[in-house]
């Protein structure tokens, strides 16, 4: 009665607990920290959408259950939304299906089409509901490289020639969290080729579509023709139209994978609050000026942030999609490990960051630093990294002796 359950003993230690119980801590010390670890927006949602809310809340008759599908205008402003973009044309009866945010889609698929002894291709590092989703629905993980190129096609080759049994599903996540990495559609033609030679699914998270910063815009796998054969992509409400606490996503494409989903969640929940999926529908169908808005702000953070690190002697890449800087742990602290170091930058910098470990064990050499805050607490949180950084010798021995005692790992 003592033992952890079967799916509870496959789940690892939660590896930013550390962190955030450093963080905690510290906070309880009254100490500052400037918090750029989770990846949630502190922009408030835009004015036309809440009205939207509060005008449907107001309306008694959407107080009861909702549709666990996605009310029918929903799921016709996704598929208008995918019309406009993309140029998808979609089904709203058949290949569209709202979602808890795109992170409940993501499990709830993995319960319904994997079981013991499925292997799955999940990119490392990649978002940790990509593999845990699988895990907890009783299926096997498979490491391949995480940069959308030749690497992966390669590993990927690799993986279904010398797996047993053969793969289900493939997961893929561009503009990735967290290396911020985007695909051009020629790789996306690549692995739809590929996933109709193998008969495997493809799972494409595109939660971070909107967030580009340049002249490449992020395409969407079901542009390539026929990847709806294969395909199902999920997008999500939250970074789009901060949106983040409203809890509202899609998934959309194969109809089989489709139903899946919609048969598996049937019997879980009701569907979102409805004032909420109205408030959803407005948004998709609304002005759109607002998520230009968003792009400029993240833009000017991302160059704040970059510049900054590098002037501190910190190198690091210019992401040109999502909202996070993947950073490689300078040379002299690369040794602690990505839990470690950002521990050490918390008490020396006071600067909270996401250990790169956190999103599979081929990010330890990395952190993800989120652009969360604003310009100006933005520049405090460099003031303390290259103070940290002029400072500190580093190197595995002096970093942990320098650190507070209660922050070093037993």
């Amino acid at each position: 009665m003592t033992e952890d359950f079967h799916r509870i003993r496959r789940l690892p230690p939660y590896v930013f607990a550390e962190v955030n119980q450093a963080k905690a801590k510290a906070r309880a010390a009254a100490e500052d920290i400037v918090d750029l670890g989770m990846g949630n927006p502190d922009s408030p949602t835009p004015p036309h959408i809440v009205a939207k809310l509060i005008e449907a809340v107001q309306n008694p008759d959407t107080h009861g259950y909702s549709a666990s599908k996605g009310i029918p205008g929903l799921r016709r402003a996704l598929a208008g939304y995918y019309a406009r973009r993309f140029d998808v044309e979609l089904d709203p009866e058949t290949e569209v299906v709202a979602t808890l945010g795109s992170k409940e889609g993501l499990a709830n698929l993995a319960a319904a089409i994997s079981s013991p002894g499925d292997t799955i291709l999940v990119p490392n590092p990649s978002y940790p509901i990509h593999q845990f989703g699988f895990i907890i629905a009783g299926a096997s993980v498979r490491s391949v490289p995480h940069t959308p190129d030749e690497t992966m096609l390669q590993a990927l080759d690799r993986a279904v020639r010398h797996s047993v049994p053969k793969p289900t599903a493939l997961i893929i996540n561009y503009p990735s969290n967290p290396t911020g990495l985007m695909a051009e559609l020629d790789f996306y033609r690549e692995i739809v080729a590929f996933a109709k030679k193998h008969e495997i699914f493809v799972l494409s998270d595109l939660a971070y579509a909107e967030l580009y910063y340049g002249d490449r815009v992020p395409p969407s796998i079901l542009q390539v023709p026929g990847a709806k054969d294969i395909a199902v992509e999920f997008t999500s409400m939250s970074k789009t139209y901060n949106m983040a606490g409203w809890r509202m996503g899609f998934a959309a494409g194969n109809r089989r994978l489709i139903s899946a989903l919609t048969r598996v969640k049937s019997y879980l929940d009701y569907g979102a609050f409805t004032p909420i999926q109205v408030a959803s529908t407005a948004a998709l169908n609304g002005p759109q000026d607002c998520i230009d808005d968003m792009r400029k702000l993240y833009r000017e953070r991302r160059d704040v942030l970059v510049k900054g690190l590098k002037q501190a002697g910190w190198d690091v890449p210019v992401p040109e999609a999502g909202m996070f800087v993947w950073a490689e742990i300078p040379e002299r602290f690369r040794a602690l490990g990505s839990v470690e170091f950002s521990k050490l930058l918390l008490a020396k910098a006071k600067v909270a960051v996401a250990p790169g470990l956190g999103f599979g064990e081929h990010g330890d050499t990395h952190v993800r630093i989120a652009m969360v805050e604003n310009t100006h607490r933005i520049r405090q949180a460099l003031r303390g990294i290259r103070s940290f950084l002029a400072t500190d010798n580093g190197g595995p021995v002096a970093a942990a002796d320098s650190a507070p005692a209660e922050l070093v790992k037993e």
